[in-house]
């Protein structure tokens, strides 16, 4: 039983969870191996490859969290494990924006967005994060350093935090906007609404792990822990409580991995960005010619959505679905 008590010389608060980090090693481990078979089985390594990435990285981190379980004091193993963990979600919403992107190619005439763009603007702008939790996990870890480098580390952590938060609600709002547009036509194909659903749901996990994260950060923030005199038990139970840690982290994140492993977006959507689904039925899937934008790439950051074009009376994407493809298979997956 935690008593929430400051463990002396421990760089983690407490003295941490052996069994557990073991456990959740193996659990991302084995979560892994399944997607690299996903992968391989169904020929999606551009689409869902980095499930096999985010895995190895928790596993590792984890790996390494149960080493440092055993010599709480050392400094290396804390940060490098922090790392690994906290370095992973990110990318996991840079996955999602992957799989919406592939949606949108599948019932294109509806996307609010060229399908291709939600994957390099979404890009963009997770580098950007992974750059800020790059600089600022180490500054935060590393107790050794001086105040205020800590504090810049906390900074940058707090303002990639917040841009996460405002970038998963972005991206809800254009799933949504998209998910309407195909109910109000009158599209009821569960091949293009199951990963949908399965979307919202993975991206409702990193939202609530997001959240955990400012809450936490903010409540560090509010402490001069560095200051003689200090007392541990002011710090925030999230921070005092490794079960805190385990509970929005680590389960949230495994959920994550096991939900993708069983609902897989590959059992629904075509691999080829050709194929789409029939206007006129919703049904009949079309080999056509592909979403193409002849625009320079640094214009399609600056304007993902293409407003001067459809300002200027511009077709989007050139409109071909409302020409005739050459028809794969007929009704199915209503």
């Amino acid at each position: 039983m935690e008593s929430g008590e400051y463990v002396p010389g421990s760089v983690y608060f407490y003295a941490p969870n052996k069994g557990a980090a073991i456990f959740f090693a193996i659990a991302f481990a084995f979560s892994g191996f399944y997607h690299i078979y996903q992968c391989i089985h169904y020929k999606s390594w551009r689409l869902t490859g980095l499930y096999v990435f985010c895995a190895v990285l928790f596993a590792g981190g984890f790996v390494v969290r149960a080493w440092g379980a055993f010599d709480y004091t050392n400094l290396v193993k804390y940060i490098v494990s922090v790392c690994l963990i906290y370095g992973s979600p990110p990318l996991l919403e840079l996955a999602n924006y992957n799989i919406l992107g592939r949606i949108l190619y599948y019932a294109p005439y509806h996307s609010p967005i060229h399908p291709g763009r939600v994957i390099t603007t979404f890009a963009f702008i997770s580098a950007v994060i992974e750059a800020l939790n790059g600089n600022g996990v180490p500054l935060t870890a590393n107790q050794s350093l001086a105040p205020w480098r800590q504090d810049i580390g906390r900074a940058l952590l707090k303002a990639s935090l917040l841009i996460q938060v405002f970038v998963i609600t972005l991206f809800i709002l254009l799933a949504a906007i998209f998910h309407r547009r195909c109910y109000k036509s009158g599209m009821r194909n569960a091949k293009l609404y199951n990963p949908l659903y399965t979307l919202y749901i993975t991206t409702a996990l990193l939202f609530a792990r997001t959240i955990f994260r400012v809450v936490e950060y903010w409540s560090i923030a509010e402490h001069d822990y560095w200051k003689p005199g200090f007392d541990p038990k002011s710090l925030s139970p999230a921070i005092r409580y490794e079960s805190f840690f385990y509970v929005f982290e680590a389960m949230l994140m495994l959920i994550n991995r096991v939900l993708l492993n069983v609902r897989h977006p590959r059992m629904w959507l075509p691999k080829s960005t050709k194929m789409y689904l029939s206007r006129a039925d919703g049904a009949t899937e079309i080999d056509g010619p592909g979403y193409k934008d002849g625009r320079p790439f640094w214009v399609t950051l600056v304007d993902p959505f293409d407003v001067h074009g459809l300002l200027g009376g511009r077709k989007k994407g050139g409109d071909f679905w409302d020409g005739d493809g050459e028809q794969r298979r007929g009704k199915d997956g209503c």
